[in-house]
């Protein structure tokens, strides 16, 4: 294994001013610890999901006024970009790690994992546990606890999946900072191991026309 484990510098990146400023400590640091989690996983989502997943870390190369907020590692099956398709992710805010699966507005898969998720709702909410958090955007870093949700918030997030443009819907947990850096790297990979392990079965169901 690569990755070394998270530490106070790769979430302190976030304070820093200016958006030159914060890529030059993201790259330093914080991207180190994503390349390293890119290649450590690619072996274990690739026999997951029975498919060749390829790494992508996140470079924010549009920006160009404001820095980033967070930063992250994406797995998907396509080797060319994660955005088209159902993906897996790790990545970091300045208050804590995460550990997702999502789909994101511009994949064209939307529709259908939209669908699944309502015919499939019941088998979902005893699939995934109870504390894990539900984002319609991935850009906030607030989710919504999936014990709280009523079937009218599931239903929300799908009919946004379904026919708006920005809609969009990740699923996973957070790592609060303080318990991160206090970590083993192999302690977080095996919590990301379990978690994406729990969360195949949504994997599974955006490509699924069953």
């Amino acid at each position: 294994m690569k990755f070394t484990g998270f530490t106070e510098a790769d979430f302190d990146v976030f304070q820093v001013e200016g958006l030159e400023e914060r890529m030059e400590a993201l790259i330093a640091h914080l991207r180190v610890k994503l390349t390293q989690l890119g290649d450590d996983f690619v072996p274990i989502l690739s026999e997951l999901t029975g498919e060749e997943m390829f790494p992508h870390v996140a470079k924010h190369a549009r920006r160009k006024t404001n820095p980033p907020q967070d930063s992250w590692v994406a797995w998907s099956k396509n080797k060319r970009g994660y955005k088209m398709y159902p993906h897996f992710q790790i990545g970091a805010w300045g208050t804590h790690a995460f550990i997702q699966f999502g789909i994101i507005y511009e994949s064209p898969m939307k529709g259908v994992f939209a669908k699944q998720m309502i015919k499939h709702l019941k088998e979902i909410k005893a699939t995934i546990p109870s504390h894990y958090l539900w984002y319609p955007d991935h850009m906030n870093p607030n989710g919504m606890v999936q014990s709280e949700m009523k079937n009218a918030d599931f239903k929300n997030i799908a009919q946004r999946l379904a026919k708006q443009k920005n809609g969009e819907v990740m699923i996973g947990i957070k790592i609060p900072r303080e318990e991160a850096v206090q970590m083993s790297a192999d302690a977080f990979a095996a919590q990301a191991k379990t978690a994406f392990e729990t969360m195949l079965p949504l994997y599974r169901l955006a490509f699924s026309i069953q």
